[in-house]
């Protein structure tokens, strides 16, 4: 496809809305298939947990150490499902890999688990190099494609759901809207801009929920009943109504608020806020009100990175994430070398759970459905794999074991238990 011409010098306007973009591209990143091993342990330790052995996370693999910068790595991108007890791992939605320069990425699950939602991406290698070369993003109809599809799990099917009455050619963040089967959610890049939408189950009748807004939106979910929606633009979080009226700023009197997360009973909003790469873990009430300052990181800027060879813009943002029963928060911080990961209820009672070996790095903390089990991503000895914790008694399995080279990221929990 042919090349875009380049772009005149930026505003710190146009900069910031870059830097949105390339908030809202390592969001959605996931990552492409490499060697997998199952450990011994993993497949003799979980007869005692059949529930949990049953149920399927979804994740990617990617490489990381390919020459040739981000697009020769992030191209090798794979959707991906294993069980939760680190067997049967499978791709899925690889008939979608079907030219050069085209990857698939997991990024979550329809409320019954049956269909899984996967995000395709294509990028010429005449834009890739263009951004290598300029170190930036360049998002263009010519040089980018991003779909969101619904794979049914059952029989492979994949829906293009964004790619029906078409709005951009950079559709992501799709999820399935609470408490109405009728509707999804997602995010498109349009003239510049990063707009929420809400849309039919069947692609249609998609509608723009910030119409009367220039900003750039990213971060976008509902509440758990689908009242209220939330995100943030630029690096401010808004509440607004499902129909995006209503439209409130959660003011906290920080420059950097980012990926705001209900609660699962939809009485707290939890985001980071503070400085860029320097933000911690905040919660407000539903309304907005009532901010308050949940944990420290302890100068983790916030970031991991995804990739072993240079990177114009590394890194995937490490946010933190909701208990089951919306009583404590779980994310990482700094602790001497490492970055470990902790529980903290919203009264502030902090507790580390996890003590590792110098050097590692832990990111990406996410709850079982039943809140017994949290999945996670650790980098040891240089390589990022996803491991398993019970949370009774700490013990901990692994749930991939790429090799050197390759990365296993971005957990998602099946939303129910799947029976034989």
């Amino acid at each position: 496809m042919k090349d875009s011409p380049v772009a005149p010098p930026m505003n710190s306007y146009e900069i910031l809305r870059r830097r949105f973009l390339q908030t809202l591209w390592l969001t959605s990143l996931g990552v492409a298939a490499g060697p997998f091993v199952v450990p011994a342990s993993v497949c003799s330790a979980r007869a005692d947990e059949p529930s949990m052995s049953l149920s399927l996370v979804g994740y990617n693999e990617h490489r990381t150490n390919l020459p040739g910068g981000r697009h020769a790595n992030v191209s090798t991108n794979r959707a991906m499902v294993v069980k939760a007890d680190g067997t049967e791992r499978r791709s899925i939605g690889s008939e979608l890999v079907n030219e050069a320069g085209t990857w698939t990425q997991f990024a979550g699950w329809s409320p019954d688990g049956e269909t899984a939602v996967v995000l395709r991406g294509w990028e010429s290698v005449e834009n890739a190099q263009w951004e290598e070369e300029h170190k930036t993003f360049r998002f263009t109809p010519e040089g980018w494609l991003v779909d969101s599809y619904l794979v049914d799990m059952a029989t492979g099917k994949a829906e293009n759901v964004t790619g029906v009455e078409r709005v951009s050619f950079y559709n992501s963040g799709l999820f399935f809207w609470p408490n109405d089967p009728t509707k999804l959610g997602f995010t498109a890049l349009i003239g510049g801009n990063s707009k929420p939408f809400r849309m039919d189950l069947d692609g249609r009748n998609k509608t723009d929920l910030t119409k009367n807004s220039s900003g750039f939106a990213s971060g976008f979910s509902s509440s758990p009943d689908g009242s209220r929606i939330s995100y943030h633009e630029n690096y401010q979080v808004y509440l607004a109504d499902a129909d995006g009226t209503n439209r409130v700023h959660v003011q906290t009197g920080h420059p950097f608020v980012f990926a705001p997360r209900w609660s699962p009973d939809g009485k707290w909003l939890l985001f980071v806020s503070g400085e860029h790469y320097n933000c911690h873990p905040h919660i407000v009430n539903a309304d907005g009100t009532g901010l308050k300052k949940l944990a420290d990181r302890g100068g983790y800027p916030g970031v991991i990175e995804f990739l072993d060879v240079p990177d114009y813009h590394g890194g995937s943002s490490d946010v933190p994430n909701w208990s089951i029963d919306s009583r404590s928060v779980f994310y990482t911080a700094k602790i001497g070398e490492n970055v470990e990961l902790f529980q903290i209820t919203l009264d502030g009672q902090a507790e580390q759970l996890t003590r590792s070996a110098e050097g590692t790095l832990h990111y990406h903390p996410t709850l079982s459905p039943d809140g017994r089990w949290i999945v996670y991503g650790s980098k040891r000895s240089g390589v990022r794999n996803l491991f398993v914790m019970r949370l009774s008694d700490r013990k901990e399995h692994a749930l991939t074991n790429v090799s050197a080279g390759h990365a296993a990221m971005h957990a998602y929990w099946q939303p129910r238990t799947v029976e034989k």
